[in-house]
């Protein structure tokens, strides 16, 4: 099997996965699964997030996920649990195509390294 074969197969899988956990089956989208993996790194998973808090979730999100590529690195977290990141690298210049496939990547390898997919 090809590496896109397996990541499409791979992506498939987390996508049906937690779209039965969290949307009754509702596919969810690419950027409620990085928001996902952001409540989940916080660990603060029984409160309501406003606005500019959910996008301070997918943030904490990209930066966790691109953390093994060299990009970002975890720097501290705050007396309130937010983790904080430091750019290592600046992200390269990528199409929207080729931002998708890094970040569903990125989002499969997450979930190997976690256990959650196999």
């Amino acid at each position: 099997m090809s590496r896109d074969e397996q990541l499409k197969e791979r992506w498939s899988l987390v996508v049906k996965k937690l779209s039965d956990q969290f949307a009754d089956g509702d596919l969810l989208d690419l950027d409620a699964i990085i928001y996902l993996i952001g409540v989940q790194e916080l660990g603060q998973l029984d409160r309501t997030f406003k606005k500019d808090q959910k996008l301070d979730l997918m943030h904490i999100a990209i930066c966790k996920l691109l953390t093994p590529y060299g990009y970002y690195e975890l720097d501290f977290v705050d007396e309130e649990g937010w983790p904080h990141y430091k750019t290592l690298e600046a992200l390269p210049h990528l199409k929207a195509g080729e931002q998708s496939i890094l970040m569903k990547e990125a989002i499969v390898n997450y979930f190997l390294e976690t256990h959650y997919i196999v």
